[in-house]
């Protein structure tokens, strides 16, 4: 989508809801970090964009969890939800609000949604026949329930969905099914359970699947499922469970999956009461605001088909598009907690700074679906090279000169004006790249600034010419056409690495690093005195992170703390 025109457009963008049953991890963080770059972006640009999320806070793994920890659900959840902000702050993930689907809001739009559907007939009820867990005494929801995937044969599968080839499915489908709370076998029992008809909006969904709504390898995928036939989708889970109980349905709760994306409307809900937005002007059928979700591949069926249908049933909006990202491998292999490489945020952050992260998973981002790999090694010589070695460089060889000869103010005069314009008009297509979330070629595009302006001063060299008589003005325009180009520069990286921008706005002595800003050149400009803004990444700190990341994994080896996700 070109974005050239300075016309506000209205935006509201979300992210997957982290589960509130474990710590925020390095290969959650790609997401959150990928979806603020693109809000900043667009609020940069002058974009009217609000972020919003939520923690997943329903769900028998929740209960049994608060259940071992000897507290309650919503103790446990509140907990989570402290430390999960907690952590979004420090990578600089800044939501415009951050809520729960355990909330008075999420709440009424589940049963506002559900009840919609149902009285359309879009909602069935059946008997079915349902795992049981003996020892434990509960129906077992699917993710506690492992087995073989009746699809590909592949082992340690979930009730749902197999995590090997994508299949959907219930649990009386899995091949050798056990208990994954107690072991047990499970006894299969009869229950009446509520159903989604998912096949009722085949053709709407099929429609909306063409109409470019998903990245071309999910359509594809999206199309395989579509073409072996839809099932009704179980909403329902029996009690004992943490959720929300279904209206006229005593000692039936929707499941997880059901008022979890509800959370979107939540917590923008909670949002517009807040702020005095209007929440028709987004979510009505006919609005013209644009809505974006962010999330991991693994759950794509549940925001591509089940989502879209939901909400075109229930008389609201669908998506703009649905924006589908791969998973994080570290060194070339899944994150492993035996070998260190499974991280969680907190550790990361005892250790390094986090916007080494953020820069590193902007400059290997594309539009794509493909796997991200965080080589350690790539990962310290690409922002050694690229943050310090080219952009902070360009500033510290400069402001000493601009403070000394100018007094702290850059030359009255541009003697480079070329150059710069070249920069500032660069900020057309890095914006393109920004706004198709190919943040890679951005990041490519501003090295390629970066290694211009070095060049630059390293031809002109101010240093040799500040030893010179009478050449003084000549070092202080030089110096300052190079303060001018680390300015763009920085315009350009403020939605990639904000604290790092933070401190070059305090140096440049300006109000604002914001998209349109860099079209006015700095002439007889004050700058403060240059602090680094940036240090090398420091090898031993890397290792330090990976020996805590095991001794983390050992400690908890005897934990009997359930498995997480919904």
């Amino acid at each position: 989508m070109s974005n050239t025109a300075r016309q506000s457009r209205k935006i509201l963008v979300t992210s997957a809801l982290p589960y509130a049953n474990g710590a925020i991890h390095l290969g959650h963080l790609l997401e959150y970090i990928q979806t603020d770059i693109w809000v900043r972006f667009q609020k940069n640009r002058g974009q009217e964009c609000h972020y919003v999320c939520a923690d997943d806070a329903h769900g028998t793994a929740i209960m049994l969890r608060a259940e071992q920890e000897g507290i309650s659900s919503e103790a446990l959840i509140e907990r989570v939800s402290r430390e999960h902000q907690q952590d979004f702050a420090t990578f600089g993930v800044a939501f415009d609000n951050y809520h729960s689907t355990h909330s008075a809001e999420n709440r009424y739009f589940s049963e506002l949604i559900y009840t919609r559907l149902r009285d359309k007939g879009h909602i069935a009820t059946r008997d079915i026949e349902q795992m049981y867990d003996p020892v434990k005494g509960l129906f077992l929801a699917d993710r506690f329930i492992k087995g073989t995937c009746p699809k590909c044969r592949t082992d340690d599968q979930y009730g749902d969905i197999c995590e090997a080839c994508g299949a959907t499915y219930t649990p009386a489908e899995l091949i050798d099914p056990v208990s994954a709370i107690s072991g047990a076998t499970p006894e299969v029992r009869s229950s009446t359970h509520f159903f989604f008809k998912l096949p009722d909006f085949a053709d709407f969904m099929q429609g909306w699947i063409n109409e470019g709504h998903v990245q071309p390898q999910i359509r594809n995928k999206l199309m395989e499922w579509f073409e072996s036939g839809f099932n009704e989708w179980d909403i329902s889970r029996d009690a004992p469970y943490f959720g929300f109980e279904i209206p006229d349905a005593p000692g039936k709760y929707f499941y997880v999956w059901l008022d979890a994306p509800i959370g979107y409307l939540a917590s923008f809900k909670q949002l517009c009461e807040r702020e005095g937005l209007d929440f028709d002007s987004y979510w009505a059928p006919d609005s013209d605001a644009e809505v974006y979700h962010f999330i991991g591949k693994d759950i794509v069926y549940f925001h591509a088909l089940f989502w879209p249908a939901m909400l075109f049933g229930a008389d609201f909006r669908t998506p703009t598009a649905v924006n589908c990202h791969g998973f994080v491998t570290v060194n070339g292999a899944k994150m492993s907690k035996s070998r260190g490489t499974f991280i969680k945020a907190a550790t990361y952050a005892e250790h390094l700074n986090p916007e080494y992260l953020r820069y590193y998973f902007a400059a290997k981002l594309t539009a794509g679906v493909d796997d991200l790999d965080l080589n350690l090694e790539d990962f310290t010589a690409r922002v050694n090279a690229d943050l310090v070695g080219k952009v902070v460089n360009i500033a510290s060889r400069c402001a000493g000169f601009v403070k000394k000869l100018g007094d702290g103010r850059l030359a009255g005069h541009c003697s480079e004006p070329e150059m710069v314009a070249r920069f500032i008009a660069a900020g057309d297509e890095i914006a393109e790249d920004f706004e198709r979330r190919e943040f890679g070629r951005a990041m490519r595009r501003v090295m390629e600034l970066a290694d211009d302006a070095n060049v630059y001063i390293a031809e002109q060299e101010p240093w040799v010419l500040a030893k010179q008589q009478g050449r003084e003005q000549e070092v202080l325009e030089i110096c300052s056409v190079g303060i001018n180009l680390f300015r763009q520069l920085m315009v350009y990286l403020a939605p990639v690495v904000p604290a790092m921008a933070e401190g070059a706005r305090d140096f440049l002595q300006l109000e604002t690093l914001d998209w349109h800003s860099r079209h006015e050149v700095l002439i007889d400009h004050p700058i403060a005195r240059f602090k680094p803004l940036m240090t090398r990444v420091e090898p031993d700190r890397i290792e330090a992170m990976i020996d805590a990341s095991r001794r983390i994994w050992w400690k908890s080896r005897n934990s009997r703390i359930p498995p997480g996700g919904p």
